[in-house]
């Protein structure tokens, strides 16, 4: 069944407590029937005519017949008074004018001519009988008023007007003047007269005012049945479910798509009507369909997501439910229901979320690439330390007096029987003492510079454990949030990045907040974010080719939660157009970029609850990124 049929079926039924067209047929059949019985006065075509034409010559149908009868009457009333017999002449000529006007109706096309006679015998025949009555009151009979009252609805307000000009000229001038009245007499018939003119007026301002409602009435519904005719067309050929129900849940109206997952469903045709989850349904559908309908009537949208199993294909559907309130808005009379299948969106969003979870595995490889080059960086420094102490201790030990000493206790030694005559008698012993006097002295000379160079080298190794060690730890809290001193990541990754620094003749200055700050953030995604910074700040130094380049790191306190770090270069800066796009994938502006650090930064920055952003004055003058931290709980309380 179409939504077409469902909609005209449930119209037919009633909906929401209103009456239907039966039981107003049923109220009205008193009505009905005296409308049939005029229709019997009518030719075929009259009767198929348009509405307004229709009720114009019910109206006529039903002014003849009344006016025969009182035509009737009048000749029965006639012979009983001692009128003359021209007046009852009058009677039967108004009775057959009524009569011939009727014959006119039941056998013509239309109603001028049947209404153009109606109104000559009306007006011929009251001033025929004024004139004839010797009553000079006759001109104020009530029934002068009929005459432009019914010219002006059967004829128009200019030719009803011919007749209600007439009819005013005979009552305010012919009949006074006929029978001669005086004094008050004359006023009565005048003011009957303009009364005439004024009914005529009156009918013509209703007239003109049912034409122009009837208008305005004509383009409403032509405005509506095209609007319904969009909208049943819009239901019909959706592809989302539509429905309508009823405070009791009963169906009214459906759509096609709902229809054919309805069959899938339940295994049945929907019919309005009937309950929208039978008996027969599963107890799953129905109980969840009892708890959200029971929200609805309870006057809330409810909205969730389904995914029957019954169905052929395996679907998720985004489901709506709206309550529909009376004219007043003060009850639900019933509810609407919309879904949409979101299965291909559902997809999208888990492999949208595979791609996200792919990248940050890739960010974080980047981010342990770039920390990874700032180790070697530090250890490749400190390995060239450690390089020169060991050529300098090579070079000393090279060089040492050592041997000499050898030499001298060899000579020692092969004069031992005779050592005191041979240290002062010998030319070579009276030299020995002095000698290794000079030797002892120059050993321990040697001795002192290369304690210095051991002192030089335990340092180098201790900056590379340090540096390894560092790096270690960040390794190992990756992917843990934990409340970390704020200051000392910052140092940290400055420190990762200061043998470059320093090559390069970049300032580094620090403007830090007093005290110790905390914030409970993840530490490898922030020092992922913290180098990848300093690296875009390096890099935009480079590229100004000033001589003063300069790099600040800044700590402010933004709100009671919240602290921001600044990273402030005084380097190329951004141009306002390639603001917008700064953080999107796969845009860049450095020549060998990819486009990928600063979109990843902002999604790991999203993850902790923080915040990336930048601001630049335009080209040439510098950049600032901010990044904006939630504070730890042990910061709020302090």
């Amino acid at each position: 069944m179409s939504s077409m049929s469902t909609t005209r079926v449930a119209r037919a039924q009633g909906v929401g407590g209103l009456e239907s067209p039966g039981q107003s047929f049923a109220r009205a059949r008193g009505t009905v029937r005296l409308l049939a019985w005029l229709d019997a006065f009518l030719a075929e075509s009259l009767r198929r005519g348009p509405a307004e034409e229709l009720g114009r010559s019910r109206v006529l149908a039903g002014a003849n017949v009344v006016l025969l009868l009182c035509s009737l009457l009048f000749l029965l009333y006639v012979p009983r008074t001692g009128f003359p017999l021209s007046l009852a002449l009058v009677g039967v000529a108004c009775a057959g004018g009524f009569a011939a006007s009727l014959v006119l109706l039941r056998r013509g096309t239309s109603l001028r001519l049947p209404g153009m006679l109606l109104c000559a015998i009306l007006t011929g025949g009251f001033l025929a009988a004024g004139l004839l009555m010797p009553d000079p009151h006759v001109g104020t009979h009530a029934i002068c008023m009929l005459i432009p009252i019914l010219s002006v609805y059967l004829l128009g307000p200019r030719t009803g007007f011919i007749f209600a000009a007439l009819g005013a000229l005979g009552v305010g001038g012919v009949l006074p003047l006929w029978h001669r009245v005086e004094g008050g007499l004359w006023a009565r018939s005048l003011f009957a007269a303009l009364f005439i003119l004024g009914a005529w007026a009156l009918s013509w301002l209703i007239l003109a005012a049912r034409d122009q409602a009837n208008s305005a009435l004509v383009r409403a519904l032509r405005s509506l049945r095209e609007n319904e005719s969009k909208l049943t067309s819009l239901l019909e050929n959706t592809e989302d479910i539509v429905c309508s129900v009823d405070a009791d849940g009963r169906l009214i109206a459906a759509n096609p798509a709902l229809e054919e997952m309805y069959r899938e469903l339940i295994g049945a045709e929907l019919s309005p009507g009937d309950p929208l989850f039978p008996e027969h349904s599963p107890e799953r559908l129905r109980r969840r369909w009892r708890e959200a309908s029971a929200q609805v009537l309870a006057g809330k949208r409810v909205r969730f997501e389904a995914s029957p199993s019954r169905l052929k294909r395996p679907r998720v559907l985004d489901i709506s439910l709206n309550p529909v309130f009376d004219v007043s808005g003060g009850r639900v009379v019933g509810m609407t229901v919309f879904g949409r299948d979101i299965t291909d969106r559902k997809e999208a969003e888990a492999r949208l979320g595979e791609m996200h979870r792919s990248l940050l595995d890739v960010s974080r490889q980047a981010g342990m690439a770039e920390m990874a080059t700032g180790v070697l960086h530090n250890v490749g420094n400190a390995l060239n330390s450690v390089n020169v102490s060991v050529n300098v201790l090579a070079e000393r030990l090279h060089q040492s007096r050592l041997p000499g000493l050898k030499k001298a206790m060899d000579l020692m030694a092969s004069h031992a029987a005779d050592l005191g005559a041979f240290l002062t008698t010998d030319g070579r012993g009276k030299q020995l003492p002095s000698y290794l006097q000079a030797l002892a002295s120059q050993l321990l000379g040697e001795r002192e510079e290369l304690l210095d160079e051991v002192r030089t080298l335990q340092k180098s190794v201790e900056h590379i454990k340090s540096v390894v060690s560092m790096q270690q730890e960040h390794a190992r809290f990756s992917g843990v949030v934990e409340r970390l001193e704020l200051t000392a990541l910052l140092d940290d990754a400055l420190r990762l990045q200061a043998v470059s620094f320093e090559r390069l003749g970049i300032q580094v200055r620090r403007d830090y907040l007093e005290g110790h700050h905390l914030v409970k953030v993840d530490r490898h995604k922030l020092l992922q974010i913290l180098l990848n910074l300093l690296s875009n700040a390096r890099q935009a130094l480079v590229e100004s080719g000033r001589a003063d380049k300069q790099l600040t790191i800044r700590v402010e306190r933004m709100v009671a939660e919240r602290l921001r770090i600044a990273v402030q270069d005084n380097g190329v800066g951004i141009s306002p157009e390639d603001a917008p796009r700064l953080f999107t994938q796969g845009f860049t502006t450095k020549k060998d970029g990819h486009g990928f650090g600063l979109h990843i930064s902002a999604l790991a920055a999203a993850e902790m609850d923080a915040f990336l952003s930048c601001t630049s004055e335009g080209r040439g003058q510098g950049a600032t990124f901010t990044i904006d931290l939630p504070i730890s709980g042990e910061e709020n309380r302090a």
